[in-house]
């Protein structure tokens, strides 16, 4: 699935999806950036996971000391450099989210919004594990996936991007439960809390969820050091 963003909707289409969100998931994109906004400090060393096409890189950058943003489709990190490529503390690189081509401790805050730990359609405990060990000690790793509250609202979103032909048509049999089936092939998941404790408990870390705008489910991971 990791190739359906990566062929079918980067750039262009992907950002798309975002133009066509109805006022409701804007609020819930703008929460989540703004909870995000608030963990980072001026100076900050920050990785955002998936930047796609730039979506809230530019956001970051104003505030944190330097942000790299990588993704795997090539697409969208030139858009993101037409977008902002006068911004000098921004750096993108082609990467795999689990294969990170960066030294243990590095990074200030590791950041996954808009529901990218499923929407990776990797291994979400070596995702999680490769996160935490870039991230220094005292760090914190951000991953936000959907609150169920926002089911209905989410759908519609998803509906509104299969008549715009973004994605393929939704099927409804197979839909439900937090899961969107296309079927052209795309599913899209969410991850619940008990799921979040679970894929962290074996790290040397703290695991808060929180709640944000009854949209978006926060897991919040702060690393310790050994």
């Amino acid at each position: 699935m990791s190739s359906y963003y990566k062929d079918k909707l980067s750039a262009k289409r992907l950002k798309q999806c975002y133009d066509i969100a109805p006022l409701r998931v804007q609020q819930y994109l703008d929460a989540e950036v703004n909870h995000v906004l608030q963990k980072i400090h001026p100076g900050d060393k920050i990785l955002e996971l998936g930047c796609g096409y730039g979506r809230i890189l530019g956001r970051l950058a104003q505030k944190a000391g330097l942000v790299i943003g990588i993704d795997i489709s090539l697409s969208n990190l030139l858009m993101v450099r037409e977008m902002y490529g006068d911004i000098t503390n921004c750096l993108l690189l082609n990467m795999n989210a689990v294969q990170l081509a960066f030294g243990d401790r590095v990074f200030d805050r590791v950041i996954c919004i808009q529901n990218g730990i499923s929407a990776f359609h990797v291994n979400h405990k070596d995702l999680i594990r490769e996160s935490i060990r870039v991230t220094k000690p005292g760090g914190t790793v951000l991953f936000s996936s959907y609150s169920d509250k926002f089911w209905d609202v989410r759908l519609e979103w998803f509906y509104l991007q299969a008549d715009a032909g973004l994605l393929g048509k939704i099927d409804s049999k197979k839909t439900g439960n937090g899961i969107i089936v296309c079927k052209d092939g795309f599913k899209g998941t969410a991850v619940r809390p008990h799921q979040f404790l679970s894929l962290t408990a074996e790290f040397n870390v703290d695991t808060k969820i929180v709640e944000v705008d009854e949209s978006s489910l926060f897991c919040e991971i702060t690393f310790h050091c050994l």
